[in-house]
Parts: structure tokens; sequence; C-alpha cells
């Protein structure tokens, strides 16, 4: 049966963010959505000095009802991303996986399309690539739905678009989501719950939920790998 899931980019998101895609036979990112200025689109959060430190894309001044596909990131972007590396340089140098992770990073960070959306699908493609996640990527605003609908009925539409008989979404959203309605579908609507992960970081206290950007620089990409089936699918 064919499985999706739909989620709206995040900058370098949890490790849980990529469980979810490679639960998946295609996964829909939204472009076409408003911008949440008090989510977590444009942050994230990295080790510092054995506590969590958010990093920041910083975006042009802007309408707050402006979709996702139309913030820009800020002119002072490239002096901040000298900023942002120096931190992270600084945050992970003696890290196991430094190198490798870092040099991928950087060239995330590097990319030249200032454009939200787009700098966001460029790092979300790198880091797939990197860790063997092979579901296709889709642009929802290329798909043939009806692009006013919002919430569930929304979902059923692009589940029904891409023939879709399984819909996963992350735990978060069990709220937001009505099983039964999309069995009316013939739908089945299941949940990821990712397993308590810890690994070895620099200090005695573990922090959990961090960026991928952190289980990366701990933990090779085989470890990693292992890390992506490591969940439950629940109704």
């Amino acid at each position: 049966m064919k499985k999706i899931a739909i989620m709206q980019p995040y900058f370098f998101p949890y490790l849980g963010y990529f469980q979810l895609i490679n639960s998946v036979d295609e996964f829909i990112v939204y472009d076409n959505i408003q911008y949440t200025k008090k989510g977590w689109i444009n942050r994230n959060r990295i080790l510092f000095n054995d506590s969590d430190r958010v990093i920041t894309l910083p975006l042009k001044k802007a309408s707050d009802y402006l979709n996702i596909i139309d913030r820009q990131l800020s002119d002072n972007w490239k002096d901040d991303r000298k900023k942002m590396l120096n931190l992270i340089h600084l945050s992970y140098a003696k890290a196991p996986c430094f190198k490798e992770t870092y040099a991928l990073v950087e060239k995330c960070l590097l990319h030249e399309d200032v454009n939200l959306f787009n700098f966001l699908l460029n790092s979300l493609k790198g880091i797939n690539n990197h860790l063997g996640i092979q579901t296709p990527v889709i642009i929802s605003s290329g798909l043939g739905i009806d692009h006013s609908l919002t919430g569930q009925d929304k979902v059923i539409s692009i589940c029904k678009n891409q023939n879709a008989l399984v819909y996963i979404n992350a735990i978060g959203g069990k709220e937001l989501y009505r099983g039964d309605e999309f069995q009316e579908h013939d739908i089945r609507l299941n949940f990821i719950q990712s397993e308590f992960i810890t690994y070895e970081q620099f200090g005695r206290n573990y922090l959990p939920w961090l960026s991928i950007i952190d289980v990366m620089m701990f933990n090779s990409s085989q470890t990693v790998k292992k890390f992506l089936n490591k969940y439950a699918l629940i109704d």
C-alpha cells in the first residue's frame, strides 16, 4: 500500500523528521502554506557548552501572512552565515564525526539561493542523500488539488491525488486528524512515534531532540541509518 507523509520544511530538523521521510513512499513538502513566525521553520537547537543553543536563519522583514515560498533570507545572511558556521565549528570541533558532518552543513549553508523554501529544500535533500534516504520529495504547489483547502481536508485531497492508501503524520499532530474520516476515503491514518534514542555527547547530561546536526556529529552515517528505523506506527 502506498504511504505518504506531508510536512512543512524546517531548518536542519530533528531525527524524527527524517524517520518520517524514510517511512513513506513519497514525501510531500509544503511550499504554499503560511510561514509561522514563532515556529521552527527557520531555526533549530544545537549543543553548545553542555546546553542547547538556538541557531536561526535571518529573514527579510515581510508580511506575516506570506507563504514560505515568498519569504527571503536577509541581506545580512552572508555575514550571519560566517558566524553560524563559526559557532557550529566551535561547538562540535571535537565531536567524533565532525569532519564529514561539518562539510555537509557548510555545503548546505553556502547554498546561494536566498529564497527560504528553496534554501531549506536544498539542505533537506542534501541530508537525505547523505543518509541514503531515497524517498522522492514532492513540492505541494505542483499537485493538482484545490489549494484553497486547509487542514485535514487538504491532507485527504493530497492522499487521493497521489493514490495513497496510508497517510503517516508526526505524533505531535495526533489531535488534528480523525482516523474515521480518513477511513471514509479508504485511507489509513497512522502516526509515527520515535523511540527515545540516546547517544554519547560531550557532557554528562544527555540533551535530546536537538537538530539532526547533533545526531550526525556524534554518530556515523551507518549508525544514523539504524536510528532511522527506531520508531513505531500507531493508530
